[in-house]
Protein backbone atom coordinates (compact mmCIF):
# COMPACT_ATOMS: atom_id res chain seq x y z
CA UNK A 1 0.00 0.00 0.00
CA UNK A 2 1.48 3.38 -0.86
CA UNK A 3 0.97 6.81 0.73
CA UNK A 4 -0.53 8.62 -2.35
CA UNK A 5 -3.67 5.96 -2.13
CA UNK A 6 -3.78 6.40 1.20
CA UNK A 7 -4.06 10.04 0.45
CA UNK A 8 -6.58 9.82 -2.18
CA UNK A 9 -9.16 7.45 -0.04
CA UNK A 10 -8.77 9.98 2.74
CA UNK A 11 -9.90 12.65 0.43
CA UNK A 12 -12.63 10.91 -0.35
CA UNK A 13 -13.74 10.46 3.05
CA UNK A 14 -12.96 14.04 3.59
CA UNK A 15 -16.17 14.97 0.93
CA UNK A 16 -18.61 12.27 2.63
CA UNK A 17 -17.68 14.04 5.94
CA UNK A 18 -18.39 17.61 4.37
CA UNK A 19 -21.98 16.11 3.19
CA UNK A 20 -22.53 14.80 6.24
CA UNK A 21 -21.62 17.40 8.43
CA UNK A 22 -23.73 20.07 6.57
CA UNK A 23 -27.03 17.47 6.71
CA UNK A 24 -26.75 17.48 2.30
CA UNK A 25 -29.27 14.87 0.76
CA UNK A 26 -26.67 11.68 -1.07
CA UNK A 27 -25.94 11.62 -4.12
CA UNK A 28 -24.44 9.94 -6.46
CA UNK A 29 -20.83 11.50 -6.61
CA UNK A 30 -19.82 9.60 -3.06
CA UNK A 31 -18.22 7.19 -4.32
CA UNK A 32 -19.15 3.76 -3.08
CA UNK A 33 -21.19 5.10 -1.07
CA UNK A 34 -25.20 4.13 -1.45
CA UNK A 35 -28.07 6.59 -0.24
CA UNK A 36 -28.85 3.72 1.97
CA UNK A 37 -25.17 3.75 3.74
CA UNK A 38 -25.30 7.39 4.38
CA UNK A 39 -28.48 7.68 5.81
CA UNK A 40 -27.34 4.81 8.75
CA UNK A 41 -24.47 7.60 9.16
CA UNK A 42 -26.45 10.39 9.17
CA UNK A 43 -29.30 8.35 11.76
CA UNK A 44 -25.98 7.62 13.86
CA UNK A 45 -24.75 11.22 13.93
CA UNK A 46 -28.29 12.33 15.22
CA UNK A 47 -28.48 9.50 17.63
CA UNK A 48 -24.72 10.36 19.35
CA UNK A 49 -26.85 12.49 21.98
CA UNK A 50 -28.42 8.91 22.99
CA UNK A 51 -25.15 7.44 24.14
CA UNK A 52 -23.16 11.07 25.99
CA UNK A 53 -25.78 13.87 26.38
CA UNK A 54 -22.82 16.31 25.13
CA UNK A 55 -22.71 15.16 22.09
CA UNK A 56 -25.77 17.13 20.40
CA UNK A 57 -25.95 16.97 16.81
CA UNK A 58 -24.51 20.60 16.56
CA UNK A 59 -22.01 19.68 17.84
CA UNK A 60 -20.98 16.31 16.39
CA UNK A 61 -21.90 18.22 12.96
CA UNK A 62 -19.06 20.79 13.86
CA UNK A 63 -16.62 18.35 14.67
CA UNK A 64 -17.12 16.18 11.14
CA UNK A 65 -17.11 19.27 9.65
CA UNK A 66 -13.31 20.61 11.29
CA UNK A 67 -12.01 17.77 10.75
CA UNK A 68 -13.00 17.26 6.99
CA UNK A 69 -11.76 20.61 6.10
CA UNK A 70 -8.57 19.27 6.05
CA UNK A 71 -9.40 16.33 4.01
CA UNK A 72 -8.24 16.88 0.58
CA UNK A 73 -5.71 15.86 -1.38
CA UNK A 74 -3.78 19.16 -1.39
CA UNK A 75 -3.54 19.86 2.52
CA UNK A 76 -2.56 16.51 2.95
CA UNK A 77 0.32 16.27 0.48
CA UNK A 78 1.84 19.05 1.75
CA UNK A 79 1.55 18.27 5.37
CA UNK A 80 3.31 15.07 4.83
CA UNK A 81 5.91 16.26 2.52
CA UNK A 82 9.16 16.17 4.64
CA UNK A 83 7.94 13.29 6.35
CA UNK A 84 8.98 9.34 5.01
CA UNK A 85 6.41 6.53 4.47
CA UNK A 86 7.93 3.04 6.42
CA UNK A 87 7.86 -0.23 5.19
CA UNK A 88 8.20 -0.78 8.27
CA UNK A 89 4.88 -0.71 9.88
CA UNK A 90 5.07 -0.57 14.07
CA UNK A 91 1.62 -0.99 15.91
CA UNK A 92 0.72 2.45 17.55
CA UNK A 93 -1.50 2.44 20.27
CA UNK A 94 -4.14 5.66 20.64
CA UNK A 95 -5.55 6.05 23.72
CA UNK A 96 -8.50 7.87 22.59
CA UNK A 97 -10.37 10.62 24.98
CA UNK A 98 -14.21 11.17 25.27
CA UNK A 99 -14.88 14.47 25.75
CA UNK A 100 -15.65 15.82 22.47
CA UNK A 101 -16.88 14.29 19.30
CA UNK A 102 -13.55 12.55 16.80
CA UNK A 103 -10.93 13.41 19.64
CA UNK A 104 -7.97 11.32 18.92
CA UNK A 105 -9.06 11.31 14.89
CA UNK A 106 -6.20 13.68 14.35
CA UNK A 107 -3.82 11.09 15.83
CA UNK A 108 -4.99 8.60 13.86
CA UNK A 109 -4.66 10.22 10.56
CA UNK A 110 -0.55 10.45 11.50
CA UNK A 111 -0.69 7.26 11.91
CA UNK A 112 -2.10 5.48 9.13
CA UNK A 113 -0.03 8.39 6.78
CA UNK A 114 3.34 7.19 8.38
CA UNK A 115 3.19 3.81 7.46
CA UNK A 116 1.96 2.82 10.44
CA UNK A 117 -0.58 0.15 12.50
CA UNK A 118 -2.75 1.86 14.37
CA UNK A 119 -4.60 0.47 17.54
CA UNK A 120 -7.44 2.79 18.72
CA UNK A 121 -8.76 2.46 22.47
CA UNK A 122 -11.77 4.00 22.40
CA UNK A 123 -13.27 5.99 24.90
CA UNK A 124 -16.67 4.91 26.75
CA UNK A 125 -17.85 8.41 26.02
CA UNK A 126 -17.14 8.33 21.87
CA UNK A 127 -16.92 4.67 20.81
CA UNK A 128 -19.36 4.96 17.82
CA UNK A 129 -18.57 7.81 15.59
CA UNK A 130 -14.98 7.44 14.55
CA UNK A 131 -15.10 3.75 14.09
CA UNK A 132 -18.22 3.95 12.08
CA UNK A 133 -16.77 6.98 9.55
CA UNK A 134 -13.59 4.63 9.02
CA UNK A 135 -15.90 1.77 8.18
CA UNK A 136 -16.41 4.05 5.12
CA UNK A 137 -13.19 4.80 4.66
CA UNK A 138 -12.45 1.01 4.26
CA UNK A 139 -15.12 1.49 1.31
CA UNK A 140 -12.94 3.34 -0.45
CA UNK A 141 -9.13 1.46 0.33
CA UNK A 142 -10.07 -1.97 1.75
CA UNK A 143 -6.36 -2.54 2.76
CA UNK A 144 -6.67 -0.34 5.00
CA UNK A 145 -8.74 -2.85 7.28
CA UNK A 146 -5.29 -4.33 8.01
CA UNK A 147 -4.14 -0.88 9.18
CA UNK A 148 -6.93 -0.11 11.88
CA UNK A 149 -8.30 -1.84 15.22
CA UNK A 150 -10.78 -0.25 17.37
CA UNK A 151 -10.64 -1.55 20.88
CA UNK A 152 -12.41 -0.76 24.45
CA UNK A 153 -10.17 -3.13 26.33
CA UNK A 154 -7.04 -3.91 26.93
CA UNK A 155 -4.52 -2.91 24.51
CA UNK A 156 -1.47 -5.06 24.47
CA UNK A 157 1.38 -6.28 21.96
CA UNK A 158 1.41 -2.53 20.71
CA UNK A 159 5.45 -0.20 20.01
CA UNK A 160 4.68 2.71 21.17
CA UNK A 161 1.42 5.04 22.10
CA UNK A 162 0.02 8.27 21.95
CA UNK A 163 -2.32 8.55 25.16
CA UNK A 164 -5.22 11.66 25.55
CA UNK A 165 -6.69 12.28 29.03
CA UNK A 166 -7.11 14.08 32.45
CA UNK A 167 -4.49 14.75 34.99
CA UNK A 168 -5.57 11.40 36.66
CA UNK A 169 -4.77 9.64 33.54
CA UNK A 170 -1.72 10.76 33.41
CA UNK A 171 -0.44 8.15 36.29
CA UNK A 172 -2.31 5.45 35.02
CA UNK A 173 -0.47 6.03 31.28
CA UNK A 174 3.27 6.28 32.94
CA UNK A 175 2.15 3.15 35.31
CA UNK A 176 0.89 0.94 32.38
CA UNK A 177 2.71 2.42 29.24
CA UNK A 178 6.04 3.96 30.14
CA UNK A 179 8.03 1.41 28.87
CA UNK A 180 6.96 2.38 25.47
CA UNK A 181 7.88 5.42 23.26
CA UNK A 182 4.86 7.97 23.98
CA UNK A 183 2.88 10.84 24.15
CA UNK A 184 1.39 11.56 26.95
CA UNK A 185 -1.32 14.28 27.07
CA UNK A 186 -3.16 15.61 30.15
CA UNK A 187 -5.27 18.58 31.12
CA UNK A 188 -4.71 22.05 29.18
CA UNK A 189 -6.76 24.66 28.77
CA UNK A 190 -7.10 27.90 26.21
CA UNK A 191 -7.39 32.09 27.22
CA UNK A 192 -7.99 34.63 25.28
CA UNK A 193 -7.07 38.63 25.68
CA UNK A 194 -9.57 41.34 25.41
CA UNK A 195 -7.71 44.66 24.28
CA UNK A 196 -10.72 47.02 24.76
CA UNK A 197 -11.84 47.73 21.23
CA UNK A 198 -12.96 44.56 20.25
CA UNK A 199 -16.82 44.86 18.31
CA UNK A 200 -20.13 43.07 19.17
CA UNK A 201 -19.47 40.44 16.49
CA UNK A 202 -15.87 40.09 18.14
CA UNK A 203 -16.85 39.04 21.28
CA UNK A 204 -20.07 36.83 19.34
CA UNK A 205 -17.18 35.05 17.57
CA UNK A 206 -15.13 34.74 21.36
CA UNK A 207 -18.78 33.17 22.12
CA UNK A 208 -17.77 30.48 20.18
CA UNK A 209 -14.44 30.19 21.46
CA UNK A 210 -15.62 29.73 24.60
CA UNK A 211 -19.12 27.53 24.57
CA UNK A 212 -18.96 25.49 21.80
CA UNK A 213 -18.71 21.40 22.47
CA UNK A 214 -20.10 23.67 26.14
CA UNK A 215 -16.71 24.18 26.81
CA UNK A 216 -15.04 20.76 27.39
CA UNK A 217 -12.40 20.90 24.75
CA UNK A 218 -8.84 21.87 25.61
CA UNK A 219 -9.29 24.52 22.63
CA UNK A 220 -12.07 25.74 24.65
CA UNK A 221 -11.34 29.52 26.78
CA UNK A 222 -11.91 29.14 30.09
CA UNK A 223 -9.46 32.57 30.87
CA UNK A 224 -10.07 35.55 29.77
CA UNK A 225 -7.41 38.74 30.20
CA UNK A 226 -9.87 42.21 30.30
CA UNK A 227 -7.95 45.53 29.86
CA UNK A 228 -8.09 47.41 33.56
CA UNK A 229 -11.46 49.52 34.03
CA UNK A 230 -13.42 47.25 30.82
CA UNK A 231 -16.92 47.15 31.31
CA UNK A 232 -17.98 43.30 31.73
CA UNK A 233 -21.36 44.54 30.05
CA UNK A 234 -19.72 44.93 26.59
CA UNK A 235 -19.06 41.21 26.81
CA UNK A 236 -22.52 39.68 28.11
CA UNK A 237 -24.15 41.92 25.44
CA UNK A 238 -21.54 40.64 23.07
CA UNK A 239 -22.12 36.73 24.20
CA UNK A 240 -25.86 36.64 24.38
CA UNK A 241 -26.29 34.68 21.23
CA UNK A 242 -24.70 31.75 22.85
CA UNK A 243 -27.62 31.24 25.98
CA UNK A 244 -29.17 28.45 24.08
CA UNK A 245 -26.20 26.57 26.11
CA UNK A 246 -28.21 26.77 29.47
CA UNK A 247 -31.00 24.47 27.87
CA UNK A 248 -28.36 21.30 27.69
CA UNK A 249 -29.77 19.61 31.03
CA UNK A 250 -25.83 18.52 31.72
CA UNK A 251 -24.70 21.97 31.25
CA UNK A 252 -27.27 23.58 33.10
CA UNK A 253 -26.84 21.26 36.29
CA UNK A 254 -22.69 22.19 35.80
CA UNK A 255 -24.03 26.15 36.00
CA UNK A 256 -26.83 25.18 38.99
CA UNK A 257 -24.20 23.70 40.91
CA UNK A 258 -21.67 25.97 40.72
CA UNK A 259 -23.53 29.07 41.62
CA UNK A 260 -24.73 27.87 44.27
CA UNK A 261 -21.27 26.71 45.48
CA UNK A 262 -19.44 29.77 44.80
CA UNK A 263 -22.33 31.88 46.08
CA UNK A 264 -22.58 30.02 49.58
CA UNK A 265 -18.84 30.91 50.02
CA UNK A 266 -19.38 34.54 49.85
CA UNK A 267 -17.36 34.16 46.54
CA UNK A 268 -18.40 37.77 43.83
CA UNK A 269 -19.78 35.99 40.58
CA UNK A 270 -21.31 38.33 37.39
CA UNK A 271 -24.18 36.13 36.37
CA UNK A 272 -26.38 36.38 33.25
CA UNK A 273 -27.93 33.51 33.71
CA UNK A 274 -26.13 31.39 31.37
CA UNK A 275 -22.39 31.19 32.50
CA UNK A 276 -20.67 32.92 35.56
CA UNK A 277 -17.51 34.93 35.45
CA UNK A 278 -15.32 34.91 38.54
CA UNK A 279 -12.05 37.25 38.92
CA UNK A 280 -9.53 34.99 39.61
CA UNK A 281 -6.05 34.26 38.58
CA UNK A 282 -6.48 30.61 38.48
CA UNK A 283 -5.74 29.32 34.83
CA UNK A 284 -8.78 26.47 34.67
CA UNK A 285 -12.54 27.26 35.68
CA UNK A 286 -15.09 24.96 36.19
CA UNK A 287 -16.79 23.92 33.49
CA UNK A 288 -20.10 26.91 32.97
CA UNK A 289 -17.37 29.82 34.26
CA UNK A 290 -15.35 31.72 33.07
CA UNK A 291 -11.99 33.00 35.18
CA UNK A 292 -11.06 36.67 34.50
CA UNK A 293 -8.38 39.20 35.50
CA UNK A 294 -7.63 43.26 34.61
CA UNK A 295 -4.59 43.61 33.54
CA UNK A 296 -2.51 46.94 33.33
CA UNK A 297 0.10 46.07 30.81
CA UNK A 298 0.65 43.49 27.74
CA UNK A 299 3.36 42.34 29.57
CA UNK A 300 1.84 41.41 32.76
CA UNK A 301 -0.10 38.93 30.24
CA UNK A 302 2.59 37.67 28.35
CA UNK A 303 4.24 36.89 31.61
CA UNK A 304 1.22 34.93 32.45
CA UNK A 305 1.25 32.93 29.48
CA UNK A 306 4.46 32.51 29.53
CA UNK A 307 4.72 30.99 33.07
CA UNK A 308 1.38 28.20 32.29
CA UNK A 309 2.75 27.39 28.42
CA UNK A 310 2.38 24.41 29.54
CA UNK A 311 -1.22 24.48 30.41
CA UNK A 312 -2.62 26.20 27.63
CA UNK A 313 -3.54 25.25 24.40
CA UNK A 314 -3.82 28.52 22.64
CA UNK A 315 -4.38 31.77 23.15
CA UNK A 316 -7.33 33.83 21.44
CA UNK A 317 -7.00 37.19 20.52
CA UNK A 318 -6.54 39.83 17.72
CA UNK A 319 -2.96 38.68 17.64
CA UNK A 320 -3.02 35.54 17.60
CA UNK A 321 -5.61 32.68 16.73
CA UNK A 322 -8.42 34.88 15.56
CA UNK A 323 -11.60 34.99 17.54
CA UNK A 324 -14.38 32.24 16.29
CA UNK A 325 -11.13 30.05 15.08
CA UNK A 326 -10.16 28.09 18.15
CA UNK A 327 -12.04 24.70 17.56
CA UNK A 328 -10.85 24.81 13.72
CA UNK A 329 -7.21 23.89 13.92
CA UNK A 330 -5.09 23.81 10.47
CA UNK A 331 -4.12 20.45 9.58
CA UNK A 332 -0.52 20.80 11.12
CA UNK A 333 -1.47 22.24 14.32
CA UNK A 334 -0.42 19.13 16.96
CA UNK A 335 -2.38 18.72 19.97
CA UNK A 336 0.09 20.16 23.32
CA UNK A 337 2.41 21.57 20.54
CA UNK A 338 3.98 17.93 19.79
CA UNK A 339 4.45 17.29 16.15
CA UNK A 340 3.17 13.53 16.33
CA UNK A 341 4.17 12.65 11.93
CA UNK A 342 8.01 13.89 13.26
CA UNK A 343 8.04 11.67 16.48
CA UNK A 344 6.50 8.80 14.50
CA UNK A 345 9.28 9.42 11.95
CA UNK A 346 11.50 9.22 14.47
CA UNK A 347 10.57 5.90 15.84
CA UNK A 348 11.41 3.74 12.53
Amino acid sequence: MKQKDIIKALSHLGNLMLSLGNKKKWNNSLLSIDEEMYNDILALIDSQISYNGWFTKENVSQSIISNANFLNEIDLKNWVSNYSFTDKPKYIAIIMAGNIPLVGFHDLLCVLLSGNKAICKLSSNDKTLIPSLINYLFTFLPELKNRIEFTTGIVKNIDAVIATGSDNSLNFFKEYFGKYPYIFRSNRTSVAIIEGSETIDEINKLGHDIFDYFGLGCRNVSHIFFPEGYNLKHFFEGIVNHRNVIYNNKYANNYDYNKAIYLMSKEKLYDNDFVLLRESNDLFSPLSMIHFQFYKSKEEVEKYIKTHEKQIQIVVSRSHINFGMSQYPKIDDYADGVNVLKWLNDLT
